[in-house]
């Protein structure tokens, strides 16, 4: 019988994160780094990238920063590349870059820029009603959430046909599943805020991407698995984590680090017989 741990290591395998600076991304950098595999930790923000991978050699870990811009072909083929000429393989790709309309403070006016308004802006990504939503904004938004998650996989996957396999896991969201619940977002004698469209429907579309994938790779031994995150607290208000907290089953949003577990068991040789699935760590908010 195997032993447990060793089910989880990652020794030997190197794993590219995008969006690897972001709140949940950086987690996943530090956890595979924790299992032992080199981490590529790829985001467009080269700074953000830099200080994470320096705070992880500093705990051990074997670590590289990557400019990349999911939505360039050419930026994606240079960070495989990059994580090529470091470590000679590509055993592991995460897929977490995307735009998503926070509601916490830390992100509050960030969405205006990545979405290329006017700040300060009279509208924010989070206050236009569906029926006024730009198409710029809607074709950018679907160019980075999906097909960003489109390009990093197919130039993910050469190196892993070339190298015998890979494992490729992919970020949707609970809102992938459901609609989002808009009465969250509303503030007595404020105008009114929303959870874009957009969202919805490119974590509904990863997870279209996903299971094609699985199916595409049969035989070829690589596996492709989605995580679908519930909420993170990160700062909200507490109108918010009442409102979030009353749909959950467990009562709460997630802690940060809830998702590094489902993570490190999809990437991993405990989920050996997994493929073209959607794991789900939500509390409980889609059981209802």
């Amino acid at each position: 019988m195997p032993q447990l741990p060793k089910l989880f290591d990652l020794t030997d395998r190197v794993a590219l994160v995008t969006g690897g600076a972001g709140l949940l991304g950086a987690e996943f950098c530090r956890t595979l780094a924790g299992a032992g595999a080199a981490v590529v930790i790829a985001d467009l923000d080269e700074s953000a990238a830099s200080s994470l991978a320096a705070d992880l050699r500093q705990e051990g870990g074997r670590c590289l920063a990557a400019k990349a811009d999911v939505t360039s072909p050419a930026s994606v083929q240079a960070m495989v590349v990059a994580a090529l000429e470091a470590y000679g393989r590509l055993d592991i790709l995460v897929n977490s870059a995307a735009l998503d309309p926070k509601f916490d403070p830390a992100s509050l006016g960030k969405s205006d820029q990545a979405l290329n308004l006017p700040h300060p802006s009279p509208l924010t990504p989070s206050s236009i009603p569906f029926e006024d939503y730009p198409l710029e904004q809607w074709n950018q938004a679907l160019a980075v959430n999906l097909t960003g998650a489109f390009l990093c996989c197919q130039a993910a996957a050469k190196p892993m046909l070339a190298g015998g396999g890979g494992v490729m896991v992919n970020l949707s969201s609970i809102y992938g599943l459901s609609a989002p619940d808009q009465r969250m977002y509303q503030r007595p004698g404020q105008p009114p805020q929303y959870k874009p469209a957009y969202y919805s429907v490119t974590k509904a579309g990863i997870l279209g991407l996903t299971k094609y994938l699985a199916a595409y790779y049969a035989g070829q031994n690589i596996r492709v698995n989605a995580l679908s995150p519930g909420g993170v607290y990160n700062g909200h208000d507490d109108e918010f984590v009442q409102a979030y907290s009353a749909r959950a089953v467990l009562g709460r949003m997630a802690e940060k680090d809830e998702m590094n577990g489902a993570l490190l068991f999809l990437v991993s040789d405990a989920s050996k017989y997994m493929t073209g699935a959607n794991l789900v760590v939500d509390g409980g908010w889609t059981t209802w």
